[in-house]
Order: structure tokens, then sequence, then C-alpha cells
């Protein structure tokens, strides 16, 4: 999002992003930290794409906090895979963040409102 290496804007940042994009994900349907990794390519933009390793940490803690429970699961063919399930109060708190990220986005679209009405001033006074 920065155009030099000494930019003050902290950007937006996909870890932040991705607790509850996981949680909402899960909420549709149980998956493996794979499908999941590409889901997750839905909430984010061209350019970015999801960590791994940041991932597969984010599914231990969100399971040691209780919100999802996972189970192995051993297929006709291949490896054995993880999958996850949200829990009742993984729902919870996929709740709480919808109603978070609702409020961010009324705060963002008043941002850019005053922002594109300043430039639309700026054109008519400079």
């Amino acid at each position: 999002m920065c155009f030099s290496s000494h930019c003050e804007c902290p950007g937006f940042r996909v870890e932040r992003f991705l607790q509850p994009c996981l949680l909402l994900c899960l909420a549709i349907r149980s998956s493996h930290g794979y499908e999941l990794m590409e889901r997750l390519k839905h909430f984010l933009l061209e350019d970015e794409s999801p960590d791994p390793g940041l991932v597969y940490r984010t599914l231990r803690k969100m399971e040691e906090d209780g919100w999802v429970s996972s189970e192995w699961v051993t297929e006709a063919s291949g490896p054995a895979k993880r999958i996850y399930t949200l829990t009742g109060e993984g729902k919870t708190v996929l709740r709480l963040w919808a109603e978070h990220v609702r409020r961010q986005v009324l705060r963002l679209q008043r941002f850019l409102e005053e922002y594109e009405k300043l430039q639309r001033e700026g054109e008519h006074h400079g």
C-alpha cells in the first residue's frame, strides 16, 4: 500500500483479517488446511496470498480457544487430512467479528466520503 520505505501509514494487514475469514469459511463448511487456504483467496486482493504457516498457527490458536475443533480423516486415496469444524463458541466469535467489520466499513466509508469531497473542492479551487 505504501509507496516508499518511509511511509507512516500502517496499511491493511492480511494477518488481522485472517481470523474472521477462517471462521466464515468454516461456518460455510468444514475444511482441511489446504482447502481453507484456497478459499481464503476469495477475501484477498490479487496481489495478496495467505501465508500457510500463519494459517495453520491461527487454526491451532482458534482450536486452543475452543472456536474450532479438528479431527483426522482418512480418505480412500491420499494421506489423512485434519478437518476443521466451527464450534458454537466459534459461531459467537464470528458474529462479533461481523459486527466489528460492519462498523469498520462505516468508518472507512465516512473517511472516503470526506476525502472525495476534499478532492472535489480542490478541483474547484485549484
